[in-house]
């Protein structure tokens, strides 16, 4: 397979992500908004914590998503659950544009808002395993971090394109159109992402990888073989993501909200503050998954865990001055910092499960972690400060994860470089 077809596989394989991350980012970007239009309240930030919840609901639909998807990927192929997992994501993220309000139709319009995030919480589980599993098995064994760092990077780039679309949104228009109706056209736009990825996708051959493990498949459903094979690994797996799945939430997805809602006095231009330090979390993303190439995933993982351990509290220090030049600075620090926990984590996850189960053992690892603390990191970090008055208290629960995960992976080994079983 020439160098140009593998390419064009990255390419299509982890678009999709693009769509996922972009519609879960603008949802976290513009919670305040969404807040006083689905959730009314006169305390501010209990506005935010229901919206924050709701947030949190769509990520805990996630396991299921992840079984779903992860016997679609290992029983039908991985082509197959990637077409589906993006068409599954692209509906609701055009209805929530579209979805009546509070003030048009009462409860419903919150109970209207839950549903559509749960759906997308099944699509959203399924999508990123879908992308690693065919991604990673795509690759070159010696290039597998690598490559594998792309799915990742066009999930960061979804939510940068988020992150831009919403600060050239507010200061185009101002707060006043926000609310009234700017706050739709994101959702509305992610119908055009959609339809991109998904004839990026019809073109996709199936992973031979796949392809010569499935005439070996058996009639078991792979995800009660994958729970009955692999259960210690997948528990081990979802043990060894904690820091993974709430860091990059905490401090991208909630972080403008921070900046802007929470601290006093607020950091001026925290949307741009944001977007910049996520082109440099793009940038160090496969520069990190080419390294564990190199260096070895578990080394280049566990001194990612060890600086987050030791920055996370000197760096929000640095953020609660509300300088925004500070505020840039230890935002960049920190995406050099995640990208080290982001890079290698799909070539690892994939290289520890034979093909036959991998999408589900992946698929079930990954969203229960990133369900539970991912989906609710905002929501922590704001319940946090609003019951301890310290805005630095996001930074514990980072440190507090970082020893959890640095744990784990000093007892789990795994294999780097050896042909996929």
């Amino acid at each position: 397979m020439s160098a140009n077809s593998k390419s064009s596989h990255i390419v299509a394989g982890a678009f999709g992500n693009i769509l996922e991350w972009y519609d879960f980012a603008v949802f976290g970007f513009l919670a305040p908004v969404i807040a006083d239009q689905f959730f009314p309240a006169h305390d501010s930030l209990a506005g935010l914590i229901r919206v924050y919840g709701v947030f949190a609901a769509g990520y805990l639909m996630r396991p299921l998503g992840g079984m779903i998807f992860g016997h679609i990927g290992d029983r039908v192929g991985r082509k197959r659950a990637l077409e589906l997992s993006i068409l599954m994501m692209a509906l609701p993220t055009f209805l929530v544009g579209v979805l009546p309000t509070y003030a048009q139709i009462g409860t419903w319009a919150a109970l209207l808002l839950i549903g559509l995030r749960l759906v997308q919480g099944v699509s959203i589980g399924g999508e990123l395993i879908g992308s690693i599993s065919y991604i990673v098995e795509m690759a070159p064994p010696g290039k597998r971090g690598f490559h594998g760092s792309w799915t990742l990077f066009t999930a960061t780039g979804g939510i940068l394109l988020g992150s831009l679309l919403v600060m050239v949104l507010r200061n185009a228009l101002g707060d006043e159109a926000m609310a009234a109706w700017a706050w739709r056209v994101p959702f509305l736009l992610g119908i055009a992402i959609a339809g991109a990825g998904l004839w990026l996708r019809m073109g996709l051959p199936e992973s031979d990888v796949f392809e010569a493990s499935s005439n070996q498949a058996t009639r078991q459903s792979p995800v009660v073989e994958a729970l009955r094979e692999a259960r210690g690994a997948i528990a081990h797996l979802s043990v060894l993501l904690c820091l993974f799945a709430a860091g990059f939430y905490i401090l991208f997805v909630w972080m403008p909200t921070y900046y802007t809602d929470i601290l006093e006095p607020p950091v001026p231009h925290a949307y741009a503050v944001n977007s910049l330090a996520m082109v440099a979390l793009l940038t160090a993303i496969p520069v990190a998954g080419a390294l564990s190439d190199r260096f070895g995933r578990r080394r280049v993982l566990l001194t990612g865990m060890i600086l987050t351990g030791f920055l996370s509290y000197p760096l929000f220090l640095l953020i609660d001055t509300g300088v925004a030049a500070y505020a840039l600075a230890a935002q960049v620090i920190f995406a050099v910092v995640i990208a080290l926990n982001q890079g290698p984590i799909p070539a690892y996850m994939a290289e520890m499960f034979p093909t036959r189960i991998r999408s589900s053992a992946i698929g079930i690892a990954y969203n229960v972690t990133v369900g539970v603390l991912g989906g609710t990191a905002p929501l922590v970090s704001t319940w946090l400060i609003s019951e301890t008055g310290n805005m630095a208290a996001p930074a514990f629960y980072l440190i507090g994860l970082a020893l959890v995960s640095a744990t784990a992976l000093l007892l789990l080994r795994v294999k780097q470089g050896e042909p996929l079983s």
